[in-house]
């Protein structure tokens, strides 16, 4: 897989070969941290309160952002201080979209986490029908959550993926953006530490 490190600069996300600056010289600007960071419609795991935060773009049908499932979970069971916001990005069409909305639905009944790995866990394309089978293998009402994913805040949340990914020109899924550093494609557990690592660094700077 491809992989590109990226550092937020003022005016979006500037694509550099470097992995990190020495200093803030491009800080992200903080309306757009809050937008990307605070989205009350966004899933958010590990440490409400953490000292750091990992955001991920992703779609249920992008093979990569599935190969990371298990080095986030690891991410969350292993940093106390992590907090970590999902941005659903259902890029790869309609059948994506239908299933972003299914697991975003689940927030109501409280099991995200569990319908996001049964969604990654579905063989073949992720759809509206595979959806309902992973919501039904995650112990949700299906009832409820055909009726949820109508919903607002459903809506808004996807909506609010795709501005974010077209204003700071993120080049696909995933996406990952810890402090002013970014990186797309997959990544070893270890490249994703060092990616945290780096943030809090960053973060502790004026």
């Amino acid at each position: 897989m491809h992989r590109r490190n990226f550092l937020i600069a003022s005016t979006g996300l500037l694509v550099l070969p470097t992995v990190a600056l020495a200093a803030r010289d491009n800080p992200m600007p903080e309306e757009l941290r809050q937008v990307l960071e605070h989205d009350p419609t966004a899933p958010v795991l590990g440490n409400p309160n953490g000292d750091v935060t990992l955001t991920e773009f992703f779609d249920y049908n992008c093979p990569f952002c599935r190969k990371m499932v298990d080095p986030i979970h690891r991410l969350i069971l292993s940093d106390p201080n992590l907090r970590v916001v999902f941005h659903e990005w259902p890029v790869f069409g309609a059948d994506s979209e239908a299933a972003a909305r299914a697991s975003l639905a689940s927030l109501q009944q409280g099991r995200y986490w569990q319908m996001h790995r049964a969604m990654f866990a579905i063989r073949g394309r992720a759809g509206a029908d595979t959806a309902l089978q992973a919501a039904k293998e995650a112990g949700l009402d299906l009832a409820r959550l055909q009726q949820d994913m109508q919903a607002e805040q459903v809506e808004r949340h996807i909506t609010n993926s795709f501005l974010l990914g077209d204003h700071m020109g993120l080049m696909g899924t995933p996406s990952f953006i810890a402090g002013d550093e970014g990186a797309f494609g997959e990544y070893s557990l270890d490249d994703m530490r060092a990616l945290i690592g780096r943030a809090r660094e960053t973060l502790a700077r004026p």
